[in-house]
């Protein structure tokens, strides 16, 4: 931390253009609106008690940590709608936080959906549908203007680790296609929730529910965060390696390599994976060990993150306190 705050400084008495960027999974930002398709619990004014009490309480805690983050560029994921977005920029107004623009990848099959805020003009926005059957999210692209520097930010949630890994590589193989279309010195940022651990190709491979796929993975293969002979790509390896890409999670202690926990164990299903565009010295660069996880103390609890709350004994309700059972995670880019 200490490390990142001295370089924070440095940047900015050398007099860089300093942009944080982020992303967040939310858990489950619903309106009030009826559309069919919410899950049991956030039906509006049903048996689980999601009523406008409890919206306004998702939206302020929410918004507290979005506030906290203080991101130039956050990307977010679980957003049920439009409505539940701009209520939520409505919401970090009032705390004294500012969004002029936002995308929101609008798929009426989709529960729940990707979305981006930024403080810098977004020049166009892509929504790239994984399948047409409403079983995918799709992938959000944004083309953001940054000082004169174009960055391209994409979006995603990959299906849930209920399904097995050919699901994920669909939506990894939709993404890697995109990617083939543009230049080789674009710059952009993979975020989101992958719900794919950074090194998938070493810890799903004695998972007989996840691998699939005999040992490829979308993560770490199709999106080639990992070499021919299956060596991480390195920042350094980064810029001798043509078509590769470079996840930030290696900036951090191998101990801290995570941002959500499943029955007490770390997971690292949030990434943040970088081109080579933004390591080569010119434009737009990351921040070398400026990656890391959001983990301000109101977030955890009894050393866990501290999810929105509901009662443990049946009938379950909401009880309008937690965050969410993922972790924010940020990184530092500059202008040279």
């Amino acid at each position: 931390m200490q490390i990142v705050l001295f370089l924070t400084v440095l940047i900015s008495f050398l007099g860089g253009v300093e942009v944080k960027i982020a992303s967040y999974n939310v858990e489950n930002l619903f309106d009030m609106n009826y559309d069919g398709n919410e899950y049991e619990e956030y039906i509006p004014n049903g048996d689980w008690g999601w009523t406008q009490e409890m919206y306004r309480s998702k939206l302020r805690n929410s918004a507290q940590v979005i506030r906290e983050v203080n991101a130039d560029i956050i990307a977010l994921q679980e957003i049920e709608s439009e409505i539940a977005l701009k209520a939520l920029k409505a919401e970090l107004n009032r705390q004294g936080l500012y969004y002029r623009y936002h995308l929101f990848a609008r798929n009426k099959n989709s529960t729940v959906n990707c979305a981006l805020l930024s403080r810098y003009p977004i020049l166009s926005g892509f929504r790239h549908p994984v399948s047409y059957n409403g079983h995918y999210r799709d992938i959000l692209e944004g083309k953001i203007e940054i000082n004169g520097q174009i960055l391209r930010v994409f979006v995603n949630h990959w299906k849930s680790k209920s399904g097995s890994e050919s699901q994920r590589i669909l939506s990894a193989k939709r993404l890697a296609i995109r990617l083939s279309e543009l230049p080789d010195d674009e710059p952009y940022v993979l975020l989101g929730d992958f719900n794919s651990h950074y090194e998938e190709y070493k810890t799903f491979l004695k998972s007989r529910k996840h691998n699939d796929t005999e040992g490829i993975t979308g993560i770490n293969h199709i999106l080639k965060t990992i070499d021919d002979d299956e060596n991480p790509i390195t920042y350094t390896s980064l810029k001798n390696n043509d078509g590769h890409l470079y996840n930030l999670w290696y900036e951090v202690e191998e101990k801290q390599r995570w941002s959500h926990q499943y029955r007490g164990k770390g997971e690292a299903l949030d990434n943040m994976v970088i081109s080579p565009s933004l390591a080569d010295g010119k434009g737009l660069e990351y921040v070398r060990g400026s990656f890391q996880r959001f983990e301000a103390d109101f977030l955890f609890y009894k050393g866990k993150p501290y999810r929105w709350q509901q009662t443990k004994r049946y009938p379950k309700t909401h009880i309008g306190e937690g965050y969410s059972d993922h972790l924010p995670i940020t990184a530092v880019f500059r202008i040279q």
